[in-house]
């Protein structure tokens, strides 16, 4: 085959340190905004953003050459600098993320998902919803080691 082809998209959920509620309604909007600059700098295309006050999730299409742990790097240490400088002095992302693939054929059920993080936490906390993602993807982990 003279030429790639690819679908690769990633459900990413990273979360405030220490889980503080710090993305207050008054510029989580403009944060989302200023991720979604960041993905398209970064040659990635954003699908959804989406959280609450203690976390957030994205929905990402990337290429073959990006490489997860750089591109989240990215998106954090480009957010938490914006983050400083105009809005929250303090703001600080907590350590690690999680990193989910999703097919094309699911890609408008997460979207959902993403978009209706507030109604969603009213029933289930972050740790309850984040210990279920990486269940239904078979991920291993270690509960000390969560939070």
């Amino acid at each position: 085959m003279p030429s790639t082809h690819t679908s690769i998209h990633f459900h990413l959920v990273f979360s405030t340190k220490n889980r503080l509620p710090l993305i207050t309604t008054d510029w989580r909007n403009d944060l989302y905004g200023y991720l979604g600059g960041i993905v398209k700098n970064q040659n990635g295309v954003c699908l959804a953003v989406g959280g609450i006050e203690d976390h957030l999730h994205l929905l990402v299409g990337v290429t073959p050459s990006h490489r997860l742990d750089y591109f989240v790097r990215e998106l954090k240490a480009g957010s938490s600098g914006w983050a400083h400088r105009e809005k929250k002095p303090k703001f600080e992302w907590q350590r690690g993320y999680g990193g989910f693939t999703v097919s094309a054929t699911s890609l408008d059920g997460v979207k959902n998902y993403i978009h209706n993080q507030e109604a969603h936490h009213k029933q289930k906390t972050f740790q309850e919803e984040y210990v279920e993602l990486l269940k239904a993807s078979a991920i291993e982990y270690d509960e000390q080691y969560l939070w």
